[in-house]
């Protein structure tokens, strides 16, 4: 996947815990499928705009904390 995907990933992932949140906690509070957190965590998907969102609410930080 683009190396994009790769440092939005390990951005969410940073922030994840920060938050001293799982992986699969933040999954389930954000709608998405464990496993597909942890590709997008890996990089190895493109996430929508909409997901990113979503996720910076759940963590409760700013989209553009996660954007490099």
């Amino acid at each position: 996947m683009s190396e994009l995907a790769k440092v939005i990933g390990e951005r969410i992932r940073v922030a994840r815990k920060e938050k001293g949140l799982s992986q699969d906690a933040l999954a389930l509070a954000c709608g998405i499928d464990r496993s597909y957190m942890g590709r997008i965590e890996r990089g190895e998907v493109n996430i929508t705009v909409d997901k990113l969102y979503l996720i910076a609410k759940t963590l409760d930080c700013s989209h553009a904390q996660l954007l490099p």
